[in-house]
């Protein structure tokens, strides 16, 4: 698989199989993605992966505190910005509309939200969740190094035939995590990436994209 066809095929898949993904494949990844660019080779993230007991732990904690109406933990960062103007605010509703229809959950059903966040927190199923933690002192430089670390590792899955889907979700049970992983309190949850085999027989949703010519200008070319 080239790279322009890793990314074509890269999506947010949520819905994976139980098949395990071999621990060597895992290793291969997260061996290469080492070679992700990061200001200064600050190399700023660390990853915990998770599966087998401990991650069934995990998502038997957070879902039932999903499903109490548990409001989460409170946020170290904001997930979104208070207020979205358009064409952001475009953008997220008609993917948040795609997503959640694929996934069988009608947008006015009045228990949509507890849901949303059940199949959130059994991490649409996959055997295996990667959780990305940044030192406490890093700042937006290095926020950004960790997106660019995670990308390079989605890729490579991509190349190993391995799907994942990025979740921003687990900071609001962050403590939870915290307890399985043992995350230092001077670290900070990015996010968890879901990692596995796509399960066969379910819609498979893949979301618009802006065209190239709405984010991208041309100086001097």
């Amino acid at each position: 698989m080239d790279v322009y066809e890793a990314v074509d095929s890269r999506r947010a898949v949520r819905a994976f199989s139980d098949e395990p993904v071999p621990k060597e494949v895992l290793e291969r990844v997260l061996t290469a993605a080492t070679r992700a660019p990061s200001s200064g080779n600050l190399q700023p993230w660390h990853v915990y992966v998770v599966a087998g007991d401990p991650l069934a732990e995990l998502k038997k904690r957070a879902t039932a505190r999903a499903l109490a109406g548990d409001p989460g933990d409170e946020r170290e960062y904001p997930m979104y910005p208070a207020e979205l103007p358009s064409p952001y605010l475009d953008r997220f509703s008609a993917a948040a509309a795609q997503r959640y229809q694929a996934l069988g959950i009608e947008r006015d059903a009045p228990d949509r939200p507890m849901k949303i966040a059940a199949l959130n927190s059994g991490a649409f199923g996959a055997p295996v969740v990667l959780f990305c933690y940044l030192d406490r002192t890093m700042g937006p430089g290095q926020w950004g190094d960790a997106g660019m670390y995670l990308q390079t590792v989605m890729l490579l899955l991509r190349a190993e035939g391995v799907h994942s889907c990025p979740q921003v979700m687990w900071t609001m049970y962050r403590k939870t995590v915290s307890q399985i992983v043992g995350a230092d309190d001077a670290l900070v949850l990015f996010c968890g990436v879901s990692v596995g085999f796509e399960k066969e027989g379910v819609p498979r949703l893949r979301t618009g994209r802006a065209d190239m010519t709405e984010t991208v200008s041309f100086i001097g070319v």
